[in-house]
């Protein structure tokens, strides 16, 4: 049935079925619809290309359509993705993780990251006999479930008593975890962060963390989901050291098929097992948690993860990006106010107005210049198929966009933006 005039938010609430894709998150330039992806690039639905660092939202480490991934989930969808009884890849594949993270004892596996996360709150909650958890506010997101979308702007439809139970702290101050224990003696369950995003973990500070933990009975849970496969083939915590009791791990995992996982020790998961005679934990279970598809193309990624040295070409590929888009700010005179930051391997861009402030209009800005110069950067995912060429198109076109950028902090950003200027995630109004 031919519908012209139907758009996405006339049938999706958002018009996307994750916020970060959603209109408010891109400037009006950006492509609507993005049908197809070849390596480092993608095509809109009216075949306009361009040089693509959003890489589906983190997940496409390895980029778009690699032949050995693709290949293992197609031979396995004609195998079967689904069966009334669990097949062997999924033993096989749980003890690939098993075999490659140092603290997986045991691994269950989902489709995205919130219900992993949320399991792995359920598991301390029941392992401990507490209820509070504690989390990492500068952290951007660890679920879309009451424990964590209630502690932000975004808590229309959550009870407040959920809210009471999960505890904020700063990262890199330990002040702060100190405190909620101190306050909460004997009730909090675990604490849960990433061991890092943009900022650098201060000397002993994850340490101190996992220590602390340790010393008060609580769980140390580390959301692996954008560091895992990126920082490290073992994830963040061997990047830096620590042993976390549970871990959570997605996105690149699978490059692009929909698979999370939750691992750790045995005697913390085996309370969602049926070898126990303790009171039982009903942790996941999904109907199509783990299709078979999904983790043929995971095993197939990690083979080419440990044959291919993938995380150092995303770091060194991080590192030429960040490099060429200061290099051009300074040469714009704007090192002030645009300005790349972050770990090589996952880099962020600050952008400040006039005054020095952070900016949503130049940002804004910024990404509508850069989309008429064929570069979609919402976020910026260095992956396996990003080369010296797709770097040298993207500073390029970060040239040209600095040039509209720098008249927008003499003349003002409202002359040269156009459309609305994109939005914070959590916020209580549209």
């Amino acid at each position: 049935m031919n519908r012209p005039n139907l758009k996405p938010q006339d049938v999706i609430p958002g018009g996307a079925h994750t916020y970060s894709k959603g209109d408010d998150q891109f400037p009006a330039a950006a492509p609507r619809h993005l049908e197809r992806g070849e390596g480092a690039y993608v095509w809109d639905d009216h075949d306009n290309k361009y040089v693509d660092w959003t890489m589906g939202l983190r997940t496409m480490t390895l980029g778009y359509g690699n032949a050995a991934v693709n290949a293992a989930a197609i031979e396995q969808i004609q195998r079967g993705s689904n069966f009334g009884r669990p097949s062997k890849i999924e033993m096989e594949a749980a003890q690939d993780l098993i075999d490659l993270i140092p603290a997986a004892e045991m691994v269950k596996f989902a489709k995205n990251g919130s219900t992993v996360t949320t399991a792995a709150i359920k598991l301390a909650r029941a392992f401990t006999g507490r209820e509070k958890v504690a989390f990492c506010k500068d952290h951007p997101f660890f679920s879309y479930d009451d424990w964590f979308i209630g502690t932000t702007p975004c808590d229309n439809g959550i009870p407040g008593t959920g809210k009471a139970l999960s505890l904020p702290f700063a990262y890199n101050d330990l002040g702060s975890v100190k405190k909620i224990f101190a306050e909460n003696p004997g009730e909090v369950a675990c604490l849960i962060m990433e061991a890092a995003t943009i900022a650098e973990p201060k000397e002993g500070f994850l340490r101190s963390i996992q220590e602390i933990c340790r010393r008060e009975g609580a769980l140390f849970i580390i959301d692996e989901m954008i560091t895992g496969f990126r920082w490290h083939l073992q994830g963040a915590q061997t990047y830096f050291g620590i042993e976390p009791d549970l871990s959570t791990f997605g996105k690149g995992i699978a490059n692009g098929f929909s698979v999370s996982a939750l691992v750790g020790r045995r005697d913390v998961m085996e309370l969602g097992g049926i070898r126990h005679d303790k009171k039982r934990v009903f942790l996941i279970s999904t109907t199509h948690g783990a299709e078979n598809h999904s983790l043929a193309a995971m095993r197939a990624a990690l083979r080419v993860y440990r044959e291919e040295d993938v995380v150092c070409h995303l770091w060194d590929t991080g590192n030429k990006l960040v490099c060429g888009i200061n290099d051009a700010a300074k040469a714009a005179g704007l090192q002030d106010y645009v300005r790349m930051v972050g770990f090589d391997c996952s880099p962020y861009i600050e952008f400040r107005d006039a005054a020095g402030e952070n900016s949503l209009p130049f940002r804004t800005l910024f990404l509508q210049e850069m989309i008429r110069n064929g570069v979609m950067m919402n976020n910026i995912t260095p992956c396996f198929a990003h080369t010296d060429t797709e770097v040298e198109i993207t500073v390029n076109a970060a040239t040209k966009a600095l040039s509209t950028y720098s008249k927008a902090i003499e003349q003002g950003w409202e002359k040269y933006l156009h459309g609305p200027v994109v939005k914070p995630v959590f916020r209580p109004f549209n």
